[in-house]
Formats: structure tokens, sequence, C-alpha cells
């Protein structure tokens, strides 16, 4: 975004915070000098260690790493917000892993195609078998809070439904699906399930040819999707999401589509200009001639995530049952051989930040001082495999989420911004910068969302003297929704993700704690510290603009 649209932004916000009113002058949040450069330091040097290993998903050291989160809220006298009276939330997530006997055959190829041979079977898929005639419904998408629907009442009972991958407007900031930021209607398990809703009984997805071309090695991108030796990292899902589809899906190839659309009259490029036209969604289209068989054999193998969940019951008894989250995620990247991925940064930052807020209410309620509303204090699992513990959470809540007044989020909160000239994919989007120019920024991100609540921030920030950067909402680099604000958002509570931004040491081994701006950082944990109290203490709450007529940053 360009310096003017800052300024903009900021004078958006000004008026708002008038409306907010001086909460960091009238109710400073109590023991907030106790968040310390030197209690941040001690306590990111044990969590960013090698000896925790790089906090991987599903190992014991990340096993470790939850523990220590949760001996340190229990020390705290914090009441425990997970399963059972526990501080624990439970959950699975799952990879998968191919078996034998997969097989396709669609019009006029014969007795059927091996996986690699113009196909692959999608990781979401169920293991079955299905055939029957083809439809064509566009994107597959359903997306109610903008009226969109590419089935619109169209009959697929018993049919096996032909969909385009990802969404009309990807490259449109102007589109009302979330801009150019890829939004959540778009996800594969997503479009499955509204098929499987309406009786479908597979579903096969193709290449959004009028915008991209088709893969060119199917061989290749089989191997990819499906390799001999297990991975490093596994492709997670949520449990609870995957478990729902139980149709064969797969991905197929452009020319395979050509073959299933050409008895109606349209190539398959021409069906994918009209889905990307259709303002409210395409509609069933009947595809003359088409058939498929399709035979999936995929195992879903599960992994236990984990949540660390605390909380300081709030003292108004009519807004106790209202809560304020402040989270950040506590896993990383693991080990590479001697290589540990320590993502001091990312999110050791955040994690240590949350513990010193908890600390600082614990100690305001030990000398008899509550906010209104009740605090939570969360440590996702699985941010880095698709922000999975903080959507498991939005599955089983333990406030109602029209309670759940607002959501701040932590992650990399320890560096200066810093964008290298030729940096590679990982800075896709954004801007070249350098760290001094970044020295006293912070970014907040969900700003265009819920202007009501970065007006909160903005007035909080009176205190602290950052540079509160407004930025990024719709922003190729995908930012907005790569961290665990986001499923918040797309459940219809207002959230912010407060981040100094992408820096060389970003997902390397070099993201350690000794490179942490510890003074900054103390800062930005204060910030959040009085936003949350602010909120907590409000006669009224921030509201979340709709999807139609969200403000573009």
């Amino acid at each position: 975004m360009s310096r003017m649209s800052v300024v903009f932004a900021r004078a958006g916000l000004a008026a708002l915070v008038v409306l907010v009113g001086c909460a960091a002058e009238d109710h400073i949040a109590p023991f907030s000098e106790g968040i310390t450069e030197a209690g941040l330091r001690a306590d990111l040097f044990v969590l960013a260690h090698d000896s925790m290993a790089g906090r991987l998903v599903g190992t014991p050291e990340i096993s470790r790493a939850a523990d220590w989160v949760r001996d340190r809220f229990s020390a705290l006298g914090l009441e425990p917000g997970g399963d059972n009276g526990t501080y624990d939330q439970s959950f699975d997530l799952v990879w998968a892993s191919l078996g034998t006997g997969n097989r396709l055959a669609v019009s006029s190829t014969g007795a059927g195609r091996v996986p690699g041979n113009g196909w692959t079977p999608s990781s979401i898929s169920a293991t079955g078998s299905a055939s029957g005639d083809v439809v064509f419904a566009g994107f597959g998408i359903v997306e109610p809070r903008l009226g969109f629907d590419d089935y619109r009442g169209g009959d697929v009972r018993g049919k096996i439904v032909l969909v385009l991958e990802r969404e009309p407007g990807v490259a449109d900031e102007a589109s009302p699906f979330d801009g150019v930021v890829t939004s959540e209607a778009s996800r594969d398990w997503r479009k499955a399930l509204s098929a499987q809703e309406r009786g479908a009984v597979a579903v096969l997805f193709v290449r959004d040819v009028h915008t991209r071309s088709d893969v060119d090695d199917w061989a290749a991108a089989h191997r990819g999707a499906w390799p001999a030796s297990p991975r490093r990292i596994e492709r997670f899902t949520l449990g609870a999401w995957v478990e729902e589809v139980d149709i064969p899906v797969a991905l197929i190839s452009a020319e395979l589509a050509g073959r299933l659309v050409a008895g109606s009259g349209r190539s398959l490029v021409q069906l994918a200009e009209a889905s990307e036209g259709a303002a409210d969604g395409l509609g069933v289209v009947v595809l003359p001639g088409a058939r498929a068989s399709l035979t999936t054999a995929v195992a879903r193998n599960v992994t236990p995530g984990r949540n660390i969940i605390a909380l300081i019951e709030g003292s108004d008894p009519g807004l106790l049952n209202e809560v304020v989250i402040i989270g950040a995620h506590h896993d990383h990247n693991g080990a590479d051989g001697e290589s540990v991925f320590n993502g001091a940064d990312d999110d050791g930052s955040g994690t240590v930040g949350v513990m010193a807020i908890a600390e600082a209410y614990s100690r305001a309620a030990q000398e008899g001082v509550r906010p209104r509303r009740t605090v939570m204090f969360a440590i996702w699992d699985a941010e880095e495999r698709g922000l999975l513990g903080a959507w498991y959470y939005t599955l089983r809540p333990l406030f109602p989420l029209q309670r759940t007044v607002a959501n701040l989020n932590l992650d990399m909160i320890g560096r200066h911004e810093e964008v290298p000239v030729d940096g590679g994919g990982r800075f896709g989007g954004l801007d070249v910068q350098s760290a001094e120019s970044n020295a006293n920024a912070i970014n907040i991100l969900g700003f265009s969302r819920t202007p009501d609540l970065a007006a909160h921030v903005d007035s909080a920030n009176e205190a602290t003297g950052l540079l509160l950067r407004f930025r990024y909402d719709n922003n190729e680099s995908n930012l907005l929704r790569r961290s665990d604000h986001w499923p918040f958002l797309q459940n219809g509570v207002p959230a912010v993700w407060f981040h100094t931004g992408l820096h060389p040491d970003y997902h390397t081994p070099d993201d350690d704690a000794d490179r942490i701006e510890y003074e900054k950082m103390t800062r930005i944990v204060r910030l959040v510290h009085q936003t949350g109290w602010d909120l907590a203490n409000a006669d009224g709450r921030p509201a979340l603009e709709g999807m139609r007529s969200r403000p573009r940053s």
C-alpha cells in the first residue's frame, strides 16, 4: 500500500479514536511495567533453544514446549480453559497416504488411467469408487455471505461434478472474494463438501485454465503429491474437516476435462470464462455424453495436536460471559539434521508475549483487580501447517463466538520488517524495504475488516509510541490469511494481527533468540496488553465489516 493509503487509513481511524475515548489514559492496564525486556528474553531463550528442536507438530519437543507453557499458566493461578478442566484442547491432525488400485476412466479413454497419467487423487479424497454422468459447476463455490452459488438449484444427485480450482477474480483487488487474498470459499475441501451435500458421488478438479496454464508434467505432479518416502514435514489438514468428506476426489488434466465438456458445444476455456463472469454463480451445466468412473484409495493418518488455553474470569456479572482472546502459536518447522529451525520470531516472540500478558493479568487479579470481561490466553498449535489449532478452536469454542469480543493475535513481533531485493517467493507481493525503515514500526493486519478494533489499537498506542502501519489487508502476499486471526475473522469475530513483518531469517535456521529486538518487542507486548485491557473493560464492542461492504486497503 502507498504512503498516501496509510495516511487515509489513519485519518479514517482518527474519528473512531474519539469514540473509543482515551482509554489508555484513564484505564492504564495494571502491571504493564512488569512486562520487561529481561523477562521476555529469558523466556524466549528457553522456548527457542536448540533442545526444543524447532517445535515441529507431532513431536516430543512440541509437546514439551506445550507442557512448559501450560505449567506457567498453572503457576500463575490462571483458570484452565481446555478439555475436562485442563489447559489442553486436543484435536486430530490428518495427513494422507496413497493406497493401491487408484484408477480413473472418462469418456473415450477406455479401461482407465493410473495416477500420473493426466490425473492424481486429491489428498482430501475418501477411499471409494463412483461412476456416473459428469456435470460442470463452475468453481464449485457456495458462499452465502456473498449470495454466490455455483449450483443455483441445479440437480447433481448421483452425478460426478467437474469444477475449476481457485476462485473468480483471483487477481482482482476489487473481487468480493477477499480481493487478491485467497478466499476460504476456494478451499478444495469446502468445494467437495458443497458437492457432496447436494448428492454428488465424486468431484473432479481442473485448473482454472483461463487464468493459468495446465500442469505440464502430470507424472512429476503426482510424485510431488504422493512421494515414495515420508516428507520431513507432512502436509496436514484438520481431522474435523476432512473426515466429513466421504466421496472420491481427484485432480485431472485440462486434456481430460476437455473430453468431458466436448458435448456441451463449448471448450473448457469458454466454460471457465463463463464461470468467471457469473456474478452470483454459474449454475450447473449439463455435459452430454460425459461419463466417468473413479476409484481412490487414500489412507487418513492421525497426528495429535494440542492448544493451551487459560483464563482470567471477568468481574462484571453482565459481561463475564463475553471474552477477549489474546493468542499466539508455539509450533515451528522442526530440525533438518544439524539445522534447527528455532522460530524465535516465528512465533516464539508472540508466545512469550502472551505469557507475559497473562502474568500481568494474574498479578492484577492477586491484587483484586480484574477486567470486566473474561480474558483468554491461547497458545495455538499447528499454525505453520495451516492455522489448524485456531481453526479447531472456532469449531469447538469455549465461549460462543457471538460472545467473543475480539481476537488479538501476536505473530512475529520481534524483528524489523526487511524485504531484500530478489528475496524470492517468500517475499512475493511485498515492496523492497530496509530494516532501518521499519525500526519503530509494526503492521496491524485486519484493520480494514474491523476499523473499530483498529481504533482501539491506535488509542492504546499513545503509551508506546510505535509507528502503526495499516497495510497488507488486500495484498498478493496473502499475509492477511497467514496467521491465527484469520479463522476468527472468517467466523464473525473482530480480529487483528500484530506483526513486525517478514525478514531474511524468516523460516530459516537463523531465526534465533539472539537476533530479536527486545526493546521494541517489549513495547509491542505492552501495546497488546493495553488494547486487550481496554476491550475487556469497554462498554461497547468492536464491529466487523460485511464481505461486500468491507473497505479495501
